[in-house]
């Protein structure tokens, strides 16, 4: 015989007969709510069994609250974790668990109302509340415990998704390179020994182009692979700024004289500790994407870059053009992969592209964890501004 000695004690007394009343109760609503065969729910008898387990936990901690009684219960917890390990199985939602957990509390504070109704003895408001509230923070400890697992599961989910596109992009552009050099070597011996009407001439120099677009785009496949991995093959060491931007200046010189744009390099610039082949291939874009969209219309074109050390931690290096500038509305989209601000105008500025270069640049300066942020006025121009620590940092 129990003996009921507070209005706690019966509820917890009254839960733990009714715990797998309750339990049905909670399925046959939460079954309303999703369109799936029960077993899809819980796919075997062992599984269904945890949401009694659960709630007849609930009422034990109802009757005798100890602050970490749920959260010290090991063996309850595995249950609400064996919960977000079936969840993440069945590709639900995070919605789902929590509005799982949402119906179990909506349950049991029904029954405590009902218990009261029926009960000989009356409650004062402040047990009442008691009683609610430590139903609440129960469910509330198991559901953080099917979360944290449901979570952990899904970020795992995605790194090994990423980590095999990655490897597939790495892998697809090394296999990639070699026929289209091949090819584009062919093509250029095709053309010297072919026709040399204008429009032969026009042909070749339209497949030519193609070719050197998807020889480019691979390169770049392959650089954002690399880039996204964890130091492959990186290089820390301490260089000037300057020498960095020099040498990336040099690569595109011949763009850079073609379309008469000053590539300055300020002398002065500090010296930090970093991955140098990042640092190097955000220069190379930036400074690649200054030339390509320099405004043909101004007499002087410029793409200059300057820096500073801001504070003692960190350099700050501006890559500043005078360009066409960037529409306010593609500036929040510039460094998403496959974005263009100026796609619709590659025929008035002779570019194309596919939208990967500022992507690199997001990666390279995330991967030496800094950070890049862009001003832009249109007609007048761009400038990008690159914080970075002074020292690498592990």
């Amino acid at each position: 015989m129990v003996i009921i000695t507070d209005f706690g004690h019966l509820i917890s007394h009254r839960m733990s007969i009714e715990h797998r009343a309750l339990a049905a109760r909670w399925f046959e609503r939460l079954l309303d709510l999703l369109p799936v065969e029960a077993r899809e729910v819980f796919p075997s008898d062992s599984l269904l069994d945890h949401v009694p387990a659960l709630i007849l936990e609930i009422s034990e901690y109802v009757g005798q609250p100890e602050d970490d009684a749920i959260a010290a219960n090991t063996a309850i917890l595995g249950k609400a974790r064996q919960l977000g390990t079936l969840r993440h199985g069945q590709q639900a939602s995070l919605h789902q668990i929590l509005r799982e957990y949402q119906l179990l509390g909506g349950v049991l504070v029904t029954f405590v109302r009902h218990e009261i109704e029926g009960a000989s003895v009356s409650p004062s408001p402040i047990e009442t509340a008691l009683v609610i509230s430590r139903v609440h923070q129960a469910v509330n400890v198991l559901m953080q415990s099917t979360v944290e697992t449901f979570v952990e599961l899904y970020t795992q989910t995605i790194a090994d998704q990423t980590s095999r596109l990655e490897e597939f992009t790495r892998m697809a552009a090394h296999e990639w390179r070699q026929p289209l050099g091949a090819l584009q070597f062919g093509l250029g011996v095709l053309r010297q020994s072919g026709p040399n009407s204008d429009g032969s001439k026009r042909k070749w120099e339209i497949v030519e182009r193609s070719v050197a677009h998807l020889v480019e785009l691979t390169h770049k496949l392959e650089t954002i692979a690399r880039a996204r991995g964890d130091g492959d093959n990186a290089m820390i060491q301490e260089v000037s700024v300057a020498s960095v931007a020099e040498e990336a200046a040099r690569q595109v010189r011949e763009m850079a004289d073609s379309r008469n744009v000053d590539v300055r390099i300020a002398p002065e610039l500090p010296k930090v500790t970093v991955d140098v082949g990042r640092l190097e291939l955000a220069f190379l874009n930036l400074l690649s994407n200054a030339i390509k969209y320099s405004d043909p219309a101004k007499g002087v074109r410029y793409v200059e870059v300057t820096g500073k050390v801001d504070g003692n931690s960190t350099t700050r290096i501006e890559v500043r053009d005078n360009g066409i500038g960037i529409p306010e509305a593609a500036r929040e989209a510039i460094f998403r992969r496959f974005t263009r601000a100026h796609a619709g105008q590659d025929t008035t500025l002779h570019v194309d592209g596919v939208g990967l270069g500022l992507s690199i640049v997001d990666d390279c300066v995330r991967a030496m964890k800094g950070r890049i942020e862009v001003r832009s006025t249109e007609q007048q121009g761009t400038v990008f501004v690159l914080t970075i620590p002074v020292t690498a940092r592990g």
